[in-house]
């Protein structure tokens, strides 16, 4: 599954237009929720993903196909006019580097401290509170903490904070050992 959110380079001029079009009408926080929720669906829909990523589906039918949803989820028109952009240009497949590249963006802007939390299974409510204190407590200031589920980690979390990793899933202490027990034989 294509869920990455790492910034590219063609995902953060697009982000940067983005940001300065919604910054400039108005709308920053509206096209922020946009993103929130296109994110969420790109999590939970293998056909989202589908639609934007495959070469086969020509960019005029993902345009119409992201312009449906744009408009079934009234999205604000800023959001649904990058959105028919980046099909047209080929670039949909580009649509997660722009979603984290409008969220860095608007994090500076706003001083807001984002934080992405990943683990091996859901968090209740409990364990998700327990990390946003701790992450207060780490990053001087209450974080914006978005989760979502890696099954791969097999246990543990992932917190990414800005460039920042902290690993601490099952996954890479087991890599790590193996690598420790390659160098001792």
């Amino acid at each position: 599954m294509a869920d990455d959110y790492r910034t590219t380079e063609v995902g953060g001029r697009y982000a940067q237009a983005l940001f300065d079009l919604a910054l400039e009408t108005g709308k920053l926080d509206a096209v922020r929720a946009d993103l929130n929720s296109l994110r969420t669906a790109w999590g939970e829909s293998a056909d989202l993903r589908r639609l934007a990523t495959s070469p086969v589906i020509s960019n005029d039918d993902k345009g119409r196909g992201l312009q449906a949803i744009a408009a079934k989820a009234g999205f604000a028109d800023t959001t649904r006019n990058v959105l028919g952009l980046l099909a047209q240009n080929g670039r949909a497949r580009d649509l997660t580097a722009v979603i984290a590249g409008f969220d860095a963006l608007y994090a500076r802007h706003t001083g807001v401290v984002a934080a992405e939390v990943i683990s091996a299974a859901p968090l209740d409510a409990k364990q998700t509170a327990a990390i946003k204190t701790a992450l207060t407590q780490a990053l001087g200031k209450t974080p914006e903490m978005t989760t979502r589920v890696d099954a791969g980690l097999l246990g543990g979390l992932k917190v990414k904070v800005g460039s920042r990793l902290f690993d601490a899933s099952l996954k890479t202490k087991l890599d790590q050992m193996k690598f420790a027990l390659k160098r001792a034989s």
